[in-house]
């Protein structure tokens, strides 16, 4: 079987021994001696400049906490293409969604269709870095301080994402990150919140930590959102063979690019300025009827990519569907490819041969 992706795991001697410290420490969570290693490893390893990071225990967790200090129960635009839980966090916060369409180029939020959307019940914008590809940061700030409004990037693809040389964790007043599994890099299940402000980042630390002040005082509400110590020991495991895994998708990336033929897909258009990470490979084919013909030829041969994201936010049945003609339209036709550490030329022979066949 070829799936759309396979997680990365180190040797095991190398997981284990990390475990054995904490088996060692008699310290399984709490933010342990691997949690915090991990985190200045982390800081290292993406060049934070100004923004501290907090590692958490998925990637929805941050967000959660985000919308709960920025979102005041306002109206949040946010964008109807990415994975469920963008949308899904606004509305279990008490916030209301608005939706705005996509760049119909690098499939991020259209900050042309931002301000138009603006109310007076607006407290946020709620954008994805789309498979890794930034959205127009600039531009964003830029409507985000005339407006008086706070910024929060999904970051779930974007881990080692540079633009114009920077972190993309730099931007916005908060960003988080997903350490799932099937991520570029992952600890099982993980996440991280990266913040600037200290005054911003204190609120973040405390809410992921039930609220607590020491053991026995609160600063106020907070949820159990800690990172344990076994998946710190995955993510310092994993973190040395970083090298390997990003050539290992570049190599893909590039028979890719070289030997599928463009007649009737097309691949993602990367924002200029961007040192992007390989997290994923999508394509759009000419409609949605040609992609579902692919893909059952794929599953034929025991091959399975992914629609990823399908459907479109906005139609989903707990929110207000505003209409989003490009991210309905991308949506139907977008596939992810197969991409993973791993997968031989041979497979990606394969995959190519039945996508220029269909």
């Amino acid at each position: 079987m070829i799936p759309v992706t396979k997680s990365f795991l180190p040797p095991i001697e190398q997981y284990t021994a990390e475990v054995l410290r904490a088996f060692n420490n008699g310290w399984l969570t709490n933010r342990g001696e691997l949690v915090l290693e991990l985190e200045a490893k982390l800081r290292d390893y993406l060049k934070l400049e100004s923004s501290q990071l907090l590692l958490t225990n998925n990637g929805t967790s941050p967000l959660q906490i985000a919308l709960k200090l920025l979102g005041n129960g306002g109206e949040v635009i946010t964008t109807p293409f990415s994975y469920v839980a963008t949308t899904s966090t606004i509305v279990w916060e008490n916030c209301t969604p608005v939706f705005v369409d996509i760049d119909p180029l690098h499939l991020t939020i259209d900050e042309t269709k931002i301000e138009n959307a603006i109310t007076e019940k607006t407290t946020c914008i709620l954008a994805t870095h789309v498979f890794g590809n930034p959205c127009h940061v600039e531009e964003i700030e830029r409507i985000a301080k005339k407006h008086n409004l706070k910024v929060i990037y999904d970051g779930a693809h974007a881990f080692g994402v540079t633009f114009n040389g920077k972190s993309v964790f730099e931007f916005g007043d908060l960003s988080t990150c997903s350490f799932h599994a099937t991520k570029l890099f992952h600890t099982g299940e993980g996440g991280a919140a990266f913040c600037k402000d200290p005054d911003l980042f204190h609120k973040v630390y405390y809410s992921h930590n039930f609220g607590h002040d020491g053991p026995l005082a609160f600063h106020g509400l907070g949820i159990n959102a800690k990172m344990s110590e076994l998946q710190a020991a995955m993510g310092l495991a994993l973190l040395p063979h970083m090298d390997d895994v990003l050539n290992a998708r570049n190599q893909s990336i590039t028979w890719y690019n070289s030997h599928l033929s463009f007649d009737k897909i097309s691949p993602l258009e990367i924002r200029n300025l961007t040192h992007w990470n390989s997290a994923y490979y999508p394509v759009l084919f000419e409609s949605e009827q040609h992609l579902l013909k692919t893909e059952q030829l794929l599953n034929a041969a025991n091959i399975f990519p992914r629609r990823y994201f399908y459907p479109s936010l906005n139609t989903l049945p707990y929110v207000k569907n505003r209409p989003c003609a490009v991210a309905f339209d991308v949506a139907s036709r977008v596939l992810c490819l197969p991409l993973y550490y791993g997968l031989t030329m041979s497979e990606l022979s394969t995959v190519g041969k039945i996508i220029n066949n269909a």
